[in-house]
């Protein structure tokens, strides 16, 4: 390279760019001077070849698309000399990825390198199969390869680049890489005194192992001595000592093999694999050097991980924390984190709860760390290792920590001691202490499961209900309290607030003051729960008082016109019961004991613990192992929270025509009745609060509380024609309904490039996208959120004619409670607002769950930002003159926003709004670049014109250099404006958030003043 003048000419040229316009313009210059060259390949030497292949390499570098000269850079690898082949390898590698069709062209090339003499060559050729690994590959080079890495007649380093080859092809086509009898070859490999092709060698046995140990027992011994060579330091050249420590990458690999097999029991290797642990855990420590730590620790905690593994000896563990122990206690929060980390790791897998223990002061200390994610290990840890004899101190804890945790934590805190509160609570006046005082800290992070919790478990115990009630009363007290602590007291009052009758301040006519002070500050969700409240208060106070009676019914009055049905529901139903009397008594009887059921704090916890510091280093390696090459499994309980909502009923119902009670006179539920119905009608699994708090199920039988609903009337969603939009869950005959709204999930993904694209109750699915240019890079992530597989799982890209789209193979069947990715390569052909559907399906139990989802791979992905300065708008604006490159319209029915608030809206669909261009304070200038295969890389321009006296309409001037892209770039703005989805008219906000709309300004110049200045230039 040395010698290529123009190659250093063109670098110092992109170097000397002012700007990325000056930068895009010089690589334009020089890509068309490269077509040129290569359109008359006679003329050209393979110098210049290579020359002008390493400057489309270094083009493709600076991110820009380079869809020619891929023959080119294919044909120097047949040649003959190391220079040319040398940049046809690298190139090749870089440019072209395994599906591509030009590889075929060199298998047999490559293969004869492979197969050589020249031993350059042929680490040449090995590179380039590491780095592609495509089926083909595999298929055709794997077996020669094989050959080579065993061959006796081989360098060293070539071998190395073999086994690192083989194991890229058998990663990622493990069904076509043939290993079977390779447990012998593995074991010699191992007896390899060169330590290059030793730890590519133990690379590959340890991706052999992951899917089949039974066949690899013969190495197992050989790893155990590759560890005593490595721990006494034997026969290790220098140059694999890193900072004093022999070769820390193979022992890792060597242990991390180990943890693939069964427990060893025979008592030779048992004790050889001890003493290497031993010697490794003792001559472990934290030293000044950073390097030297990272190399150390490294082999400490995969040693770590193999004694639990190995489930040593109590003393060996006892060792292993107090060596834990001091990392927690160190200053570099890198080892404290790992130290917290492995000991939650050991919790997890052996009985070391006790010694533990002994470290709990500084784990509570560690709970104050500046570094959150010291604080999540700590909290983790200190969550695991509770007990009955430690539990009031670390929630006491727990919930001084409550009042300075930040908000990312909040809530699994709140969680976390709610529940250790409930399982090893001394007394329950303490656990209902804890509660409230959880509520009262922390009650925008207290999910309704908590308080539920507490309800059931004063309902269930009656020595508890007269403490409850008056803690209760106390806090409502308060001047300012949460709304869920309003919840939780109200009912908590209403149900045994009688009970505090003969207490100071406690008469009904107090209670029902105190709750009616806070019935104007709180959401209609409680109201319905105050509404139940005063039908209790009334209820218990027998006789009535009438004062008190008259300011219940007339609050009862006052909802019976209010426009939440449930509240209106419960005001007319309570208002027509309360005036039955004394039969009052046995309609608003007190609630039942609630059945003992598995808590659904703990459930809910179990369902939402992150696969880190909490899974053992075996189960973690393992699900890491299972990847194969086009869908990773990956265990992610993130996505378990997925329980279908309970059937909601509500605490007073008039009965249906299926009651076994329609027969009563007065149309009430008995005790009896209402505990069956509930019992009946919920599944197994929900909470049965939830139920009788929930809203009133006015007629039918109950059913799930998600419902789909209607999607809104954007632009982009009018791009799609019936065929290809979301089936109707009545159309498609599913017994699943989606949870949440779709269209607005769409929407939302518009304008971000990850996050939920469907929901049901058995699998989430997710996106994650990266754009370059015109190509874009999409991952689907399908999530199975139960602890059953599911089957049949189908995905058909249906593509629109401007897109090509390329979906990897989709796994028939989601393991439980795992993930699976499926990358999806997309190419925009031309410019269209059209838009790509995925067809899918799976199956789960008895249902067969298919939906048709719109992808985010839409017309403003392909758009780069870019500013233009007055210097570069205004030639290229006046350059393009009228239709079909400048159209322009005026735009009716505009969703009324101000400028600042538009162009907010411009910037989110990346169209880059450039101030100051238009003097006029209601007009706006905006470009972008739009990237397709038939446009490369084209510049747009728009101009906005409002008007202040009337926000609902706006002049539209959009201009660029193709007819097409002027016209659907002009279309989809319109769309936008016309009708704005919440995603992206605030990005910025909360999803449930509404967007709030500015006032018009006043008195600003009307839309027929487009600016003096602009005007006379455009």
């Amino acid at each position: 390279m040395s010698g290529m003048r123009g190659l250093s000419v063109f670098i110092s040229d992109i170097r000397n760019c002012q700007n990325k316009e000056q930068e895009r313009l010089r690589v334009d210059k020089e890509l068309g001077n490269i077509r040129n060259r290569f359109k008359n390949e006679k003329a050209l030497t393979p110098y210049k070849k290579k020359k002008y292949v390493w400057k489309m390499l270094y083009i493709f570098m600076l991110g820009y698309d380079v869809d020619f000269g891929h023959m080119e850079a294919v044909s120097l690898i047949s040649a003959p000399k190391y220079p040319e082949k040398q940049v046809g390898y690298i190139v090749t590698s870089s440019l072209l990825n395994e599906n591509h069709e030009f590889l075929r062209l060199a298998i047999n090339t490559v293969r004869n390198d492979i197969i050589g003499r020249n031993e350059t060559f042929q680490c040449l050729a090995l590179t380039l199969v590491g780095n592609i690994g495509g089926r083909e590959f595999a298929e055709s080079l794997a077996p020669d390869v094989q050959k080579l890495m065993i061959s006796n007649s081989s360098r060293p380093l070539v071998r190395k680049k073999a086994a690192l080859s083989l194991l890229r092809l058998y990663r990622k086509n493990p069904d076509v890489v043939n290993v079977d009898g390779w447990a012998d070859r593995m074991a010699q490999l191992l007896d390899e005194r060169d330590l290059g092709v030793l730890t590519a060698s133990m690379s590959l046995l340890v991706a052999l192992v992951s899917n089949h140990h039974e066949a690899y027992w013969s190495c197992l011994p050989k790893c155990v001595k590759i560890l005593e060579r490595l721990a006494r330091n034997q026969d290790i050249p220098q140059e694999y000592t890193y900072y004093g420590i022999p070769s820390p990458w193979l022992q890792v690999k060597a242990m991390r093999a180990l943890q693939y097999f069964p427990i060893i029991e025979d008592p030779n290797i048992r004790r050889a694999l001890f003493e290497v642990l031993q010697r490794i855990l003792m001559g472990t420590d934290v030293v000044k050097n950073v390097n030297k730590n990272n190399a150390s620790h490294a082999v400490l905690f995969e040693a770590l991980a193999l004694v639990m593994h190995l489930d040593a000896e109590k003393e060996m563990m006892s060792q292993c924390v107090a060596l834990l122990g001091k990392f927690i206690a160190v200053r570099e929060p890198n080892i404290r984190y790992l130290g917290l980390e492995n000991m939650t790791r050991m919790l997890m897998v052996t009985d070391v709860q006790d010694i533990i223990k002994r470290h709990q002061a500084q784990i509570i200390t560690s709970l104050k760390d500046p570094d959150i994610s010291i604080r999540r290990r700590a909290l983790d840890l200190l969550y695991g290792m509770c007990d009955i004899s430690n539990a009031k101190d670390i929630v006491e804890e727990l919930l001084q920590y409550l009042s300075t945790a930040e908000f990312a934590m909040r809530e699994e805190l709140s969680l976390k001691a709610a529940i250790l509160a409930e399982k090893f609570a001394p007394d329950l006046s303490w656990y209902v202490d804890v509660i409230l005082q959880l509520i009262d800290k922390a009650g925008d992070f207290v999910s309704d499961d908590i308080w539920f919790r507490v309800v059931q478990f004063v309902t269930n115990n009656e020595d508890l209900q007269t403490y409850a009630a008056a803690k209760a009363r106390d806090y409502l007290d308060k001047p300012a309290i949460h709304e869920t602590m309003v919840k939780v007291s109200t009912y908590i009052l209403g149900e045994f607030g009688h009970l505090l009758a003969r207490q100071p301040g406690c008469s009904p006519k107090e209670i029902f003051n105190i709750i009616h002070e806070k019935l104007p500050t709180v959401s209609a969700s409680t109201i319905s729960i105050l509404l139940s409240t005063f039908a209790k208060i009334l209820m218990h106070t027998q006789p009535p008082d009438p004062e008190l009676q008259n300011q219940i019914w007339a609050i009862f009055r006052k909802y019976e016109s209010s426009i939440e049905v449930e509240i209106q529901q419960r005001a007319v139903e309570y208002f027509t019961l309360s005036r039955k009397g004394v039969d009052l008594m046995d309609i608003l009887a007190e609630m039942p004991k609630f059945p003992e059921r598995q808590s659904a704090l703990v459930r809910k916890a179990e369902d939402t613990e992150v696969d880190t510091a909490e899974k053992s280093a075996i189960k973690l390696r393992a699900q890491q192992q299972s990847q194969t090459s086009n869908a990773l499994v990956l265990t992610d309980q993130s996505y378990a929270n997925g329980t279908p909502p309970a059937s909601q009923l509500s605490l007073v119902k008039i009965p249906s025509t299926n009651s076994k009670d329609d027969s009563s006179a007065d149309q009430r539920l008995s005790q009896e009745n209402m505990t069956s119905n509930r019992e009946n009608s919920a599944p197994p699994s929900a909470d049965l609060l939830s139920d009788l708090l929930g809203p009133l199920a006015i007629q039918g039988p109950p059913s799930s509380s998600v419902h789909p609903q209607p999607s809104t009337n954007s632009g982009l969603e009018d791009t799609v024609i019936e065929a290809t939009a979301i089936v109707p869950a009545g159309e498609q005959a599913n017994a699943v309904q989606p949870i949440g709204n779709i269209a607005e999930r769409f929407h939302a993904l518009c304008v971000k490039d990850s996050g939920i694209l469907y929901e049901d109750p058995y699998i989430q699915i997710g996106t994650k996208a990266e754009w370059r240019a015109h190509h874009g890079h999409l991952v689907l992530f399908l999530g199975n959120k139960n602890t059953s597989p599911l089957d049949s799982v189908q995905a058909v890209i249906l593509p629109p004619t401007h897109l090509k789209m390329e979906l990897s193979l989709v796994p028939e069947t989601i393991p439980p409670r795992a993930q699976v990715q499926c990358p999806l390569e997309v190419i925009n052909l031309h410019p269209s607002r059209d838009v790509a559907v995925v067809d899918f399906s799976y199956k789960f139990g008895n249902n067969m769950v298919n939906v048709r989802l719109r992808l985010p791979a839409v017309l403003n992905k392909f758009l780069q930002p870019v500013s233009v300065s007055a210097e570069e708008f205004f030639p290229q604006w006046r350059s393009l003159t009228g239709p079909p490159l400048k159209l322009q319209e005026v735009v009716r029915g505009v969703r009324p926003l101000p400028v600042l608030e538009m162009a907010n809206l411009f910037n989110s669909f990346h169209l880059t709004v450039s101030p100051g261009l238009d003097p006029n304070p209601n007009n706006f200038v905006a470009s972008t670049t739009f990237f397709s295969q038939s446009t490369n890389a084209m510049l747009c321009l728009m101009r906005i014109e409002t008007d202040p006296a009337d926000r609902t309409q706006l002049r539209m001037t959009v201009a660029s250099g193709d007819p097409t892209l002027t016209f659907e770039l002009k279309e989809f703005i319109k769309e936008q404006l016309i009708d704005i989805p919440t995603a992206a008219r605030a990005p910025t906000q909360a999803p449930s958030g509404a967007a709030s709309v500015a006032q018009p300004a006043s008195n600003p110049a009307a839309l027929t003043d487009p600016g003096a200045m602009l005007a006379a230039l455009l």
